[in-house]
């Protein structure tokens, strides 16, 4: 199936935007449930060989485009918009999909400009503006205690820009499964405030608990990443499970710099193992060092 076109489709979802799908914050910093009643513009379920290509959308009430159970996916020159503050209106959401291409699109928003959900594998995004938004995420995974597995993603070529995160991984505590096999490559960044973050204690309330089992997040390459960062947040972000360490992570040729010239921050990091195979700015000194007896078990 093709689906092309010029024009804009306008889904005028503004109606919908006071009832976000996901827990969000209310009145004197109060929690509020999210109903999930807001559809989905565009979806594609149990399709496969698809292209998209040339469409614009705006305003959409949630997700944009969302592809459960598809595979041989390719995407190509779309364009989304939405305000920054519209809540879970996520650009492109994938989900149990595979043979995925994702190239030369641009994606301002209100959520992540690309979201790689539990079972996708073989997944190639390239020529990417986003921004404003959350940036590109894989995640989050392993929510209710569920099994997720990721692989084979690579991000590359592309620009982050005046946005919440840039390439994030992002986990629930007490799930299982595995992330492992990803790459973010020659990536821009832009006045972003955590420019690589790995965060296996993603939580949306308060309520959230450290448990023992966790999505294992292993292989994660960062090469070629420069640019700016908001200093309210440190530039590069590990925060891996207590009981099941990241491992493997590599970084090469990273450069972050504050965006007000500001002292250069620290990066985070708790439970994370890996090198950098050249000198980093800033020098991500706490990264531990050979591997985790944990995983060795």
């Amino acid at each position: 199936m093709s689906l092309q076109g010029g024009g804009v489709i306008n889904a005028r979802g503004e109606k919908w935007w006071d009832l976000p799908c996901k827990p969000h914050k209310g009145i004197n910093g109060t929690t509020m449930p999210g109903p999930c009643d807001s559809p989905t513009a565009i979806r594609f379920f149990m399709s496969s060989n698809l292209t998209i290509q040339g469409l614009k959308i705006k305003n959409s009430p949630q997700f944009n485009f969302r592809f459960d159970s598809c595979r041989n996916v390719h995407v190509e020159s779309i364009r989304i918009t939405a305000p920054a503050l519209s809540p879970n209106t996520d650009g492109i959401h994938i989900e149990n999909t595979n043979g995925v291409g994702i190239y030369n699109s641009v994606i301002s928003n209100g959520d992540d400009c690309i979201s790689i959900g539990s079972g996708c594998f073989d997944v190639d995004i390239k020529n990417i503006t986003c921004g404003p938004g959350h940036g590109i995420s894989i995640g989050s995974l392993g929510n209710h205690n569920s099994r997720a597995c990721v692989s084979n993603i690579t991000v590359r070529d592309s620009v982050i820009r005046v946005s919440d995160n840039g390439v994030r991984i992002k986990t629930w505590q007490g799930g299982s499964g595995a992330v492992s096999g990803i790459t973010f490559s020659n990536i821009h960044m832009d006045s972003v405030r955590n420019p690589i973050i790995i965060d296996q204690f993603y939580c949306l309330t308060k309520r959230c608990s450290n448990q023992t089992s966790a999505v294992s997040v292993s292989q994660v390459l960062y090469e070629n990443i420069r640019g700016t960062y908001n200093i309210r947040s440190p530039p590069m972000h590990f925060a891996c499970s207590d009981s099941l360490p990241c491992t493997n992570i590599t970084l090469s040729d990273v450069e972050l710099l504050p965006d007000k010239g500001d002292l250069v921050r620290d990066p985070y990091c708790w439970n994370a193992y890996g090198v950098w195979q050249t000198l980093t700015i800033p020098p991500v000194s706490c990264l531990l060092e050979g591997h985790s007896r944990i995983n060795l078990q």
